[in-house]
C-alpha cells in the first residue's frame, strides 16, 4: 500500500473548504485534511503539526493571504520544502505563486480529477 499523506487546506470561503474537504475525503492516499480559514491560521497549525505533507492554498484571504504565507513558509528552514498547491480564481498571481515556492497551481472551480492527479504526483515524491 502506498503512503498516506496529511494535508492542510487553507481557504477563508467555508463553502469552498467543504467542497474540498469532500473531494479530498474520497482519495485514497489521503489519511487527513486539517483545515484553515487563513495564511496565519495555516503557519500556526504547520508549526505544530509537523507531519503535514502538503498545503493547499487558497490565494485572497483576510488577515494573510496565500502570496504572505508563502513568503512566510520560505524563510522558515524546517518548513520551506513543504509542497504547496495554489488554488485561485486570479491566473494572473500564477507566476507570483511560483516565484514564492508554489509547487503547483490550480484553478478555481476546482476539479476533483485534476486535484487527484496534482495530489498523486506529490505522493510519488515524498
Amino acid at each position: 500500500m502506498s503512503k498516506q499523506i496529511k494535508i492542510l487546506a487553507v481557504d477563508d470561503d467555508f463553502i469552498n473548504l467543504k467542497l474540498l474537504h469532500s473531494m479530498l475525503k474520497k482519495n485514497t492516499s489521503i489519511k487527513e485534511v486539517v483545515e484553515a480559514q487563513n495564511g496565519l491560521d495555516a503557519l500556526n497549525i504547520l508549526k505544530e503539526q509537523q507531519d503535514i505533507d502538503l498545503v493547499l492554498l487558497d490565494i485572497k484571504m483576510p488577515i494573510m493571504d496565500g502570496i504572505e504565507f508563502l513568503n512566510n513558509l520560505q524563510s522558515m528552514e524546517e518548513l520551506k520544502t513543504t509542497p504547496v498547491i495554489v488554488l485561485t480564481t486570479d491566473e494572473t498571481r500564477k507566476s507570483e505563486a511560483f516565484d514564492r515556492g508554489a509547487f503547483d497551481f490550480l484553478v478555481k472551480p476546482i476539479r476533483e480529477q485534476e486535484l487527484s492527479s496534482k495530489i498523486s504526483k506529490i505522493v510519488e515524491l515524498l
